[in-house]
């Protein structure tokens, strides 16, 4: 009886281990790369928000910013975690 209930916790350890693995490892690594990312923002950046607007930072203050977008210039401001991407130029 005691050696069935030690393999069946040990299953159960090593099932939480492989979901550590495979779950939240990941998870916690696009989550600091998100992190760095907003950190790293800069008025003149091009960006695309989660909603998919695209436009040019003219502005930060605090944890919004105001995105330039479209010919007409509209200004949108947007909360820093709405941003999805920074749209890298292209080089030539």
């Amino acid at each position: 009886m005691p050696n069935s209930l030690l393999v069946t916790v040990g299953y159960l350890v090593f099932f939480i281990g492989i979901m550590y693995l495979l779950i939240f490892l990941p998870q916690k690594k696009r989550d600091k790369k998100a992190k760095a990312m907003l950190e790293s923002l800069q008025v003149g950046h091009n960006v695309v928000t989660i909603g998919g607007v695209s436009g040019k930072i003219i502005n930060i203050k605090d944890d919004e910013v105001t995105v330039e977008t479209g010919v007409e210039r509209a200004k949108i401001n947007v909360k820093k975690w709405a941003i999805k991407e920074v749209i890298k130029p292209a080089e030539s």
